[in-house]
């Protein structure tokens, strides 16, 4: 008995030992990614995003959608963030010479616009030019958010003038109007109207060549997590990130 005695105090100390550092080692190892990305990235950075978790025990994907313009200002006015994803060159280039982009930022898909009409396409959409019919309520995306600039650029381009409804901040509000019957039609991105294939048909025109968007990514400057936002980039350009976004649409770089 004098000899169990020693030895159940001692294994009562080990116990209470990685009791108290166990907390300790977890709470060191969660960590939060602060990823800036553009609208129309919703649905396929959702899902890599929890793949990314998967492969990185105690990390969180926290994510913050917009309109590219909107983050820019954001990013630039001070707000922190580990990962910035642009529906653009241009705002990613507003990003670089507002020097919160830190390196090069890396271009790791594509995007053109589609029609969005409602389920049947109860008006009859067939391209570009039935857009600017009398009697179709039409929305599209602002100038100064990417699927705006491009709407603008097939516009210059197929000499077809659009009279909008409403021009909305970001993609998902103009898609959101379409399936809410507030419009008629909107110009989105073929990745938008994939996504939303349950609640609104997606029709292609051919002038959408000529307004093609490339997606930059970049990790943010003094970024929280900054080799963790690497490893993100790094697998958003990875086979496995490219695989994800074309399933909704997205060209190669």
């Amino acid at each position: 008995m004098r000899r169990l005695v020693p030895a159940l105090f001692a294994l009562a100390l080990a116990a209470t030992a990685c009791g108290s550092e166990q907390p300790a080692a977890q709470q060191a190892e969660a960590k939060t990614l602060t990823v800036f990305a553009a609208a129309s990235l919703t649905e396929s950075f959702g899902a890599l995003g929890k793949q990314f978790e998967a492969q990185h025990a105690g990390v969180t994907v926290k994510f913050s959608f917009e309109g590219s313009s909107a983050l820019v200002q954001k990013l630039t006015q001070g707000a922190k963030a580990d990962v910035f994803a642009s529906a653009d060159q241009a705002n990613m280039d507003k990003a670089t010479k507002g020097e919160v982009i830190d390196g090069q930022p890396s271009v790791f898909a594509t995007n053109r616009l589609a029609i969005a009409v409602g389920k049947g396409n109860p008006k009859g959409v067939k391209g570009l030019a039935d857009l600017a019919k009398d009697g179709l309520t039409v929305v599209v995306c602002a100038p100064q958010v990417p699927c705006g600039s491009a709407t603008k650029k097939v516009q210059q381009a197929s000499g077809v003038t659009l009279k909008p409804a409403s021009e909305e901040q970001d993609v998902k509000s103009v898609l959101a109007k379409v399936q809410s019957g507030d419009a008629d039609a909107g110009l989105v991105y073929v990745t938008d109207a994939t996504s939303a294939a349950a609640k609104v048909d997606k029709v292609d025109f051919p002038e959408a060549a000529g307004a093609i968007n490339d997606y930059p990514i970049a990790v943010v400057k003094d970024a929280p997590q900054a080799a963790l936002a690497k490893q993100f980039t790094d697998f958003i350009l990875s086979a496995e990130g490219k695989k994800e976004l074309a399933k909704v649409g997205f060209g190669a770089p």
